[in-house]
């Protein structure tokens, strides 16, 4: 089941649940193993899996275990910068070029009544 908006909170912690359990399934992993890898009770593991509530810390714990916890990353990814800071950050932009100045061919220096 695809976890959308339109589903109820109960619907979104039973599919997080069966999804858990898939992955220890896939693992080879014993629930009791898992939860003492997790260092939480079985029984804690066993309502996790059901779809009943549990704590957010203890969440990570289980998805540390099953290596998932990197997908964390991508449910809420990190705020880039806002564009206002991306201004203060970019400094004063140049308006115009100046172009490439001519070499001098001498070392001499100019005087009013010479010309170029």
């Amino acid at each position: 089941m695809k976890i959308t908006a339109a589903l109820t909170d109960d619907a979104v912690l039973a599919e997080l649940g069966a999804r858990i359990a898939a992955r220890r399934i896939d693992l080879e992993l014993t629930q009791a193993t898992v939860a003492e890898q997790a260092g939480i009770a079985k029984r804690t593991l066993e309502r996790m899996e059901a779809g009943k509530t549990s704590a957010l810390s203890t969440l990570v714990r289980v998805l540390r275990v099953l290596d998932a916890a990197t997908g964390l990353d991508s449910l809420l990814p990190e705020s880039g910068p806002r564009p206002m800071e991306l201004l203060k950050q970019r400094g004063k932009a140049r308006q115009r070029a100046s172009g490439k100045r001519a070499a001098k061919a001498s070392n001499k220096p100019w005087h009013w009544d010479e010309k170029p």
